[in-house]
């Protein structure tokens, strides 16, 4: 389903965005999901996804997941491991374990590698330790600052994860 295409019907786009707006103000977490599956659009995909970091919850993981793991886009994919990041549910590991591992692009594993931080679960560690040995610095950093966030939370920090406390890094 996903393309590569920016805006597509420009027409049926900005009814998309006002649309969106609306469900916005509704929190329908759903609505944004449906984007994520079912709109061409790399602009309305972009859209849905930085909003569900604010309103998404468990139901929005395995669409976002998705999108890290599958769009043609790599901004579209960053977006997403961002907002995995941002919501900070262990359930979005796995699939950001996979970027940090696999992605071709430096700009998707950067952000997957720093949303693993965000999350702070532990279980990252070992994809966080490969990851220094990336070929791109950007991911490196990103995994080495990481990799301290899980040290503190391991060590400070009164709930076992970064979701479990506030605030956040």
């Amino acid at each position: 389903m996903y393309t590569s295409e920016v805006i597509g019907d420009e027409k049926h786009s900005l009814e998309m965005m006002r649309q969106m707006e609306e469900e916005y103000q509704k929190n329908n977490e759903h609505f944004f999901i449906d984007v994520i599956r079912n709109e061409p659009s790399l602009v309305l995909r972009v859209h849905a996804v930085t909003i569900l970091a604010e309103i998404g919850g468990e139901a929005a993981v395995p669409a976002l997941s998705d999108v890290v793991m599958h769009d043609p886009d790599p901004l579209v994919k960053h977006e997403a491991a961002f907002t995995l990041g941002q919501m900070g549910l262990a359930s979005g590991v796995p699939a950001l374990e996979e970027a940090v591992k696999h992605d071709p692009e430096p700009i998707v594993r950067h952000e997957s590698a720093a949303a693993l931080g965000s999350i702070g679960n532990q279980a990252a560690l070992k994809t966080l330790e490969g990851a220094l040995s990336d070929p791109d610095e950007l991911v490196r950093n990103s995994a080495a600052a990481s990799l301290f966030n899980l040290k503190f939370l391991r060590t400070y920090s009164v709930g076992g994860t970064a979701k479990d406390r506030a605030p956040r890094p």
